[in-house]
């Protein structure tokens, strides 16, 4: 486990990096991640060449036993290029180019661009091929930031028109598959099907969902031509990207394919400002929500099932969420040890120094403009000490999350509380609630060997998938479903069948009727002898072969199935149909972990999580209270002690049954 921080030497006057290195050393970091911006100080004009500044700082951080990770500068095209070669800027839908002026400006369609980008990477990597001090790569930055997957240009109008046309054969076949007789939105040929621009109404859902596939299919392309330039060069390297918490627009799963490494940057109390729909508390503004960061530490794990790492970690202060409060103290530490709970092999903070220039002068660094330690650097050092080597998770649980379910639900949302993150984030806060480590993984994915899997919302579903999750329940599985789960064809269409389609075997039960509902419309159900709230979202379920365990009380739904379950093979399936409250959400995942054998711990107080990796527990109390730590026997405390302070982290060694955690003065 590793500490590293982001640095920018062109920022600063060379006087200045021998002792920022040091700096960096003193404080136990490994790792110095690089030049993700520089193009136009590497290339200040077309063919004229300046690494000596890179070399000279790479050659002070290796000297000081320290690890270099580059970045490919493609993030950022300068001027100069901009003004010779226009055509690589984005437009948006309604043609307006998105000008230079910031970053994340160019088209990955772009046949200039990627042309550009070759020659930038191919040189970058050619110069440091055979350095002892880089140990890999990170390409590009944040692919998507800004709402930047999706671009409107010419380019990508071609390149959909070829994408659709490789998928489908011909028109017809498309005209069949997204049912355009609606509206008379028929296509005579591939080329009439043009990126969706502005419209007076709502567009045909299945185009949107395909050009949303293509968008993020392009930027798997453009970073497969980066990857295979630096194996070519030096296949010794390691190569990853630093993808965002919650970004909706980009399969990761599909760009990881051609990664090392997965990394995401990580800024827990900016997440809990702008991408979530509960308003903050205050502690959570002052140390972020550990199931919203915990879901994706979770899904960069699972995207290539090992350790993943966090690139970017919140120093401090950041500049970009609507406030800017001071984390807790400890809490730049916390979050590093609760990214290693969750499979993390190295935390790097972003950045070393606040800047002086441009637009991130009010994001903090782990050391003020000047020089001198701001708040994070103690917690920076204190991890690098605390922090040892680790084996993987071994996760009993699956949860399934889907890029393109989450895509097809935001283009019909039938309610405008319907939020994918939201729905799925409330079973993932269920099981975290009980301590229990979760792979997060696409559909796909093989699901031997979990114990028990939850599918919050398998919205677009074909036979294939339906076939996989049977003979998974069939072997011993055990399986929650979630509510509007086979409500949609792959292409975003209703099924003939009655939802949830192709799984209604498997479930036996259908939906008779749905509704979305607003906050102030009552909802009850009845579920194993109590009753429990849910919210936005209900179906009337007919159950044909399955048991009822739930029923609406509330509503013209009243008395009819809610939450089914059925014996299959040697397991067992169960289906919600509405999207449940907190307690109802922990009673069903309760009763799962039951059936599955799985070890659990009582439901946590809420901000206080635990998490076991490899013979360690480790116990991260988001709050201002303290609680105490049982453990039957004594433990062999790594970090810490049985009492966990507020902000605080514990690591002991042992397993998830041996632990009791509870809030000081109260029951367990």
């Amino acid at each position: 486990m590793t500490v590293g921080v982001c640095y920018f030497p062109e920022h600063w006057p060379r006087q200045r990096w021998e002792r920022d290195v040091e700096q960096m050393a003193e404080a136990g970091l490994e790792y110095v991640r690089m030049a993700e911006f520089s193009w136009g100080r590497i290339e200040p004009e077309r063919g004229e060449f300046d690494f000596e500044w890179l070399d000279e700082a790479i050659e002070l951080i290796g000297d000081h036993g320290m690890e270099v990770i580059l970045c490919t500068p493609t993030a950022t095209p300068p001027k100069w290029l901009v003004d010779e070669r226009p055509e690589i800027l984005q437009e948006d839908p309604d043609g307006t180019v998105r000008e230079f002026g910031s970053r994340r400006h160019y088209c990955f369609n772009s046949p200039a661009y990627r042309e550009e980008t070759e020659r930038i990477v191919t040189r970058m990597a050619e110069r440091y091929a055979d350095n002892p001090h880089v140990a890999g790569w990170q390409t590009d930055n944040e692919y998507g930031c800004h709402e930047t997957v999706r671009c409107y240009c010419a380019d990508c109008s071609n390149a959909f028109s070829e994408w659709l046309a490789d998928r489908h054969g011909d028109v017809d076949a498309l005209n069949e598959a997204w049912g355009t007789t609606f509206w008379s939105q028929q296509y005579p040929d591939f080329e009439a099907v043009e990126p969706p621009g502005p419209t007076p109404a709502e567009h045909h859902p299945s185009r949107l969902l395909a050009y949303y596939r293509f968008a993020s299919d392009s930027v798997v392309e453009y970073n497969r031509l980066q990857t295979e330039i630096l194996r070519e060069v030096n296949d010794d390297w390691l190569i990853t990207h630093n993808f965002m918490g919650h970004f909706s627009t980009l399969d990761a799963y599909d760009v990881a394919g051609d990664l090392d490494l997965v990394s995401w940057d990580s800024y827990p109390t900016g997440f809990v400002q702008d991408r979530r729909e509960a308003e903050a508390t205050v502690e959570e503004l002052r140390a972020g929500d550990p199931d919203q960061v915990g879901l994706n530490h979770d899904i960069y794990r699972g995207a290539l099932e090992q350790p993943f790492w966090v690139m970017e970690q919140q120093p401090g202060d950041v500049n970009w969420p609507p406030h800017a409060p001071q984390p807790a103290d400890g809490a730049m530490r916390l979050w590093a040890h609760h990214a290693v709970a969750h499979g993390g092999d190295a935390v790097l903070y972003f950045r070393w120094r606040r800047c002086r220039q441009g637009q991130e002068q009010y994001h903090a660094g782990l050391r003020k403009q000047d020089g001198s330690p701001d708040r994070g650097y103690a917690d920076a050092s204190t991890a690098a000490e605390e922090l040892f080597d680790l084996g993987p998770v071994d996760a009993p649980v699956a949860l399934l999350h889907s890029y393109e379910n989450l895509w097809a639900t935001n283009i019909q949302p039938h309610a405008p509380e319907f939020d994918y993150w939201t729905h799925a984030g409330t079973y993932y806060r269920a099981l975290r609630r009980r301590g229990v480590q979760v792979d997060v993984v696409p559909p796909e994915r093989d699901l031997d060997g979990y114990a028990a899997v939850v599918a919050p919302t398998l919205y677009l579903l074909d036979d294939a998938l339906a076939t996989r999750l049977e003979a998974y329940v069939e072997d011993g599985g055990q399986l929650l479903i979630g509510a509007r789960s086979g409500e949609k064809d792959p292409y975003n269409k209703l099924p003939d069948a009655l939802q949830p389609g192709p799984l209604a075997g498997l479930v036996g039960a259908t939906v008779a009727q749905h509704e979305s509902l607003p906050e102030q419309v009552p909802t009850r159900v009845g579920y194993g002898g109590d009753e429990y709230e849910y919210r936005t979202w209900a179906e009337w379920l007919d159950a044909d072969d399955a048991t009822v365990q739930g029923r609406h009380r509330s509503g013209p739904a009243d008395g009819q199935a809610a939450v089914v379950d059925a014996e299959r093979g040697r397991g067992r399936v169960t289906y919600c149909g509405v999207w449940p409250g907190r307690e109802l959400a922990d009673a069903l995942v309760g009763d799962l972990l039951e059936r599955a054998g799985v070890t659990t711990h009582a439901p946590l107080p809420d901000g206080v999580r635990i998490a076991e990796r490899d013979g360690h527990v480790w116990v991260t109390n988001f709050t201002d209270a303290p609680v105490s730590v049982d453990v039957p026997g004594g433990a062999a405390w790594i970090v810490g002690h049985k009492r966990v302070g507020a902000y605080d982290v514990g690591v002991l060694e042992g397993t998830l049954g041996d632990v009791t955690v509870t809030r000081e003065n109260s029951e367990p």
